[in-house]
């Protein structure tokens, strides 16, 4: 009871939206819609020319649909993706919220439309050789889901399982969770099909999917951090401030062995800009002493635009 009244305070106390504000979101929910709607034609788009006519069950519920669409032996395998995806767009509406599963609700249905009817016209990668195919695939499939997940969304199946593990644990990459959800589908792949070689497919369009999308998702944030100790670290700091536009904080150390004050310089710099930043510090003094290390996202002023 005392925490029903305490969500109707919040939401009578909460402030109302600006007309800006309004426009600003109406004009983000439309545009994470037209992206939704990329992404999942480019990854229905995977599964209708490459995965399905090579017998490459993908993971996730595309693989389910492919194993059970090739046992009937009816093409439907878009219709099957949409019913196994209701249970688990319920149980995303429970734990993941119902913004999120609207833009799930509306990729599922994009799916489901395309792989049995929007891209029939387009050619069918058949007959041919299957690890080109599971490379495109993959490929495509990596792009599809990496675009959904920058809107906030899923493609449905165990995608919702994958975005309630990164929700979970931040520090596990979707890529990665994907990769473990998907290996009971690979497995029973190879059973399905009778070939130990259907499955290694789908584990190479399954490990370049997750890459790519990795790449999409966190590729364009990925940076370096630097602590940097020197005596010349208003010169370093100078440079790094006016050159590259990056900031800095000076943080206050002494030295074990001298018992010296000392300014330990820390920043962080986008990757194309690591090696001139390390160039120039042992130009300016050849003694500092510099420690490196990567980062998964850079976020902030001057790294991540809002989206």
């Amino acid at each position: 009871m005392k925490n029903r009244e305490m969500n109707k305070k919040e939401t009578v106390n909460k402030p109302k939206k600006t007309p800006q504000e309004r426009k600003a979101s109406i004009k983000r929910w439309i545009i994470d819609i037209v992206l939704i709607f990329i992404g999942s034609v480019v990854y229905s788009a995977g599964i209708h020319c490459f995965s399905a006519p090579n017998n490459i069950a993908p993971g996730g519920v595309a693989g389910i649909s492919t194993l059970i669409n090739s046992a009937t032996g009816k093409d439907i395998i878009g219709l099957l993706y949409g019913i196994i995806n209701i249970p688990l767009i319920i149980i995303g509406l429970i734990f993941l919220g119902r913004k999120m599963m609207i833009k799930t609700l509306i990729s599922v249905a994009i799916v489901t439309f395309s792989t049995d009817y929007g891209l029939s016209l387009l050619p069918v990668y058949k007959d041919g050789d299957p690890l080109l195919a599971a490379i495109f695939a993959g490929v495509l499939f990596g792009i599809g889901l990496g675009i959904i997940y920058l809107r906030e969304g899923t493609s449905g199946g165990t995608d919702i399982i994958n975005k309630l593990i990164n929700k979970k644990y931040p520090h596990i990459s979707i890529g990665a969770a994907m990769l473990s959800t998907d290996a009971v589908i690979i497995c029973s792949s190879m059973f399905v099909f009778g070939t130990i070689e259907a499955g290694l497919y789908a584990i190479v369009a399954i490990f370049i999917g997750s890459k790519v999308m990795d790449m999409i998702l966190y590729g364009s944030y990925e940076g370096k951090m630097l602590l940097i100790f020197s005596e010349k670290y208003e010169d370093i700091s100078d440079y790094v401030m006016k050159d590259l536009k990056r900031g800095i904080t000076w943080l206050k150390g002494e030295g074990a062995y001298s018992r010296q004050e000392k300014h330990v310089i820390c920043c962080a710099v986008h990757k194309s800009e690591y090696s001139k930043i390390k160039r120039k510090v042992k130009e300016i003094d050849p003694k500092a002493f510099i420690i490196i290390s990567s980062v998964g996202e850079v976020l902030g002023e001057g790294f991540q635009a809002n989206q």
